[in-house]
């Protein structure tokens, strides 16, 4: 008898000992900031270690000051017209001044709707993956 209930508990504290060390695993294979070359994960819309290293917080306008009525409301409360205001604008940027565009709102307390912040997060990241 004694036996076997060394061998459960034994049983229970491998199973445990396994979790915890596949928790780790995977906690460690998460992208972490440094994984690329330039040291920005490419997880961020403006990417925070440029934001970190930025000095000056000038705010750069992208013939936008309309959006600026928008600040901290959140895009959920947009009326259909600020949400087509907001589409107008992000359709006319070109494709290289999408981050800074993405800065400037975050530096004016403007965010993006989702559908808007969807489309600017894969153009930036397509720009990061080409090939320099």
């Amino acid at each position: 008898m004694i036996p076997l209930l060394l061998f459960i508990v034994l049983a229970i504290v491998v199973l445990v000992l396994t979790e915890i060390r596949e928790r780790q695993k995977a906690k460690n294979q998460e992208p972490k900031a440094d994984s690329r070359p330039d040291g920005c994960c490419g997880e961020h819309l403006v990417c925070e270690r440029e934001t970190l290293l930025q000095t000056n917080a000038e705010i750069v306008y992208y013939d936008d000051e309309e959006l600026d009525q928008l600040a901290d409301t959140p895009p959920e409360d947009f009326t259909p017209a600020q949400h087509q205001m907001m589409r107008e604008v992000f359709e006319t940027l070109r494709e290289a001044d999408i981050p800074g565009w993405c800065r400037s709102l975050q530096l004016r307390r403007i965010s993006l709707p989702e559908d808007i912040r969807e489309e600017a997060l894969m153009i930036v990241r397509e720009r990061r993956n080409r090939p320099s």
